[in-house]
């Protein structure tokens, strides 16, 4: 089953090219805030699917083109990112620095990224105002979480996963804290929506795809991570207790790059879906923090995930 958010908060079953609304029957409530419709069907999903599935056979469709779809999960009580997880994507960064070993998921562990650095599938990423910064993008999958828990072993973390998404983490590099340079607001694309993991064959054989204005850069799949997600799944939950919605990023492939003021980036996943979104410059986002760093020797592949 796919699960969208669109117009304001409201629920919707993608089917084709088509949606079919479901937020009355998920009680969701459209504009309110804060936005948890999605949370409430995730958390309920298993008493819910009976009749979602019926509602998707016999309900109402407007054509998915004429409606705007938003990120599917605006309030999760948290992103969790695993940063350097590919082995490509760690060479890439002892390349760029010069370092013998930089830390590695299974070694370094995870972060955490603002809710508010979410945005949805047609919405644009926006760069801020400092002039002299690069900014990448970095493709990876969004894992959700369906059923919460703490202390979950990798046997059972399966059995917790929800569904999965395209997820974009877009950073600023630099030496500054890795939360901040990746938190600015649509600096985490996620969409085009929620697709239960019965859909997804094999979640150890997932392609994901990432390429700017037509030309490839990034292109692997979950068999290549360091961590896998039931490791993921293990790690964050014995620090921390998991909640319906919670979004699990997996970390970035090489390949990783600038992207600019002009730029068209599109990520695929299979099984999963794909998002288009541009890339325009923003008036805001300077601050003096960003200029202590722009004549220093560049970590940013230490730093970044």
């Amino acid at each position: 089953m796919k699960l969208a958010s669109f117009d304001g908060g409201r629920i919707g079953i993608v089917d084709g090219a088509d949606i079919v609304d479901v937020t009355d029957a998920v009680s969701a409530m459209p504009g309110a805030w804060p936005p948890v419709g999605m949370l409430h069907l995730i958390g309920r999903f298993p008493e819910l699917r009976a009749q979602l599935a019926e509602r998707a056979r016999s309900g109402p469709r407007r054509p998915l083109a004429d409606v705007h779809l938003e990120t599917p999960i605006a309030w999760p009580n948290k992103v969790i990112a695993f940063p350097a997880n590919y082995h490509a994507h760690v060479e890439e960064m002892k390349a760029g620095t010069g370092l013998i070993s930089p830390f590695k998921a299974d070694g370094q562990g995870f972060f955490l990224k603002a809710n508010s650095s979410l945005s949805g599938p047609r919405d644009p990423i926006v760069l801020p105002d400092i002039p002299g910064r690069q900014i990448h993008h970095e493709c990876e999958l969004a894992v959700i979480i369906g059923k919460g828990g703490r202390q979950i072993s990798r046997e059972r973390a399966l059995e917790h996963v929800f569904g999965y998404a395209c997820l974009i983490d877009v950073v600023v590099r630099g030496k500054e804290e890795r939360v901040m340079r990746k938190s600015y607001d649509t600096f985490c694309p996620v969409g085009p929506w929620l697709v239960t993991a019965d859909e997804v064959p094999d979640h150890e054989a997932i392609d994901l795809r990432l390429s700017v204005n037509g030309e490839l850069r990034q292109h692997a799949s979950t068999r290549d991570l360091i961590v896998d997600i039931p490791e993921m799944i293990r790690m964050a939950s014995a620090v921390m207790t998991l909640y319906p919605g919670d979004i699990i990023a997996s970390g970035t492939p090489a390949g990783v790059g600038p992207i600019v003021h002009g730029d068209e980036v599109v990520i695929e996943i299979a099984h999963v879906g794909s998002m288009t979104l541009d890339v325009v410059q923003g008036e805001n986002g300077g601050h003096p923090v960003w200029d202590k760093s722009r004549t220093a020797p560049d970590p940013a592949a230490v730093t970044a995930s």
